[in-house]
């Protein structure tokens, strides 16, 4: 097993793919439909060719050795509201099951709020599964606060 000082957090590549798809398609909660399947990688291989195609956004692996025990997505928004300063959200984290409570999730998302600060962002932002209350206090330990309630529709 690896110490977590090996733990390697950088942009995600083609060759990490069929490893983040495998994290979602083991949430349990998310609700996605993700699958490990072979006639689904097409699917997961454009939207991962958009987000690479993006300057604002970005899909991140956290990897001790060869193994992806880790993913998020960071968004870079601006808004005309506060004249203007980018934000970035933070979307779609995922740490291994059996790798949770090792401290990879905190360094993720400390990862993201260190891009955001470099990038100028008054703020980062997240939003979670309202059933994740494990997820919920993670959160509120490293420092964010609950501020407003999310909805969504789905369109599919």
């Amino acid at each position: 097993m690896h110490a977590l000082t090996d733990l390697d957090i950088r942009k995600a590549e083609r060759a990490d793919l069929p490893a983040i798809i495998a994290l979602f398609a083991a949430d349990d909660v998310g609700g996605h439909g993700d699958t490990v399947e072979p006639e689904a990688f097409d699917d997961y291989l454009a939207a991962f060719a958009r987000i690479e195609a993006s300057p604002l956004q970005t899909l991140y692996v956290a990897r001790l050795g060869e193994e992806v025990v880790g993913t998020f997505q960071a968004t870079l928004l601006t808004s005309l509201p506060g004249r203007g300063p980018p934000r970035l959200l933070i979307e779609a984290v995922q740490t291994r099951k059996d790798m949770r409570g090792r401290g990879i999730g905190a360094r993720m998302i400390r990862h993201a709020i260190e891009r955001a600060r470099e990038e100028g962002a008054a703020k980062v932002q997240l939003s979670s599964n309202a059933t994740r209350t494990d997820a919920h206090r993670f959160y509120e330990r490293l420092g964010f606060v609950r501020s407003h309630f999310g909805f969504h529709m789905p369109l599919k």
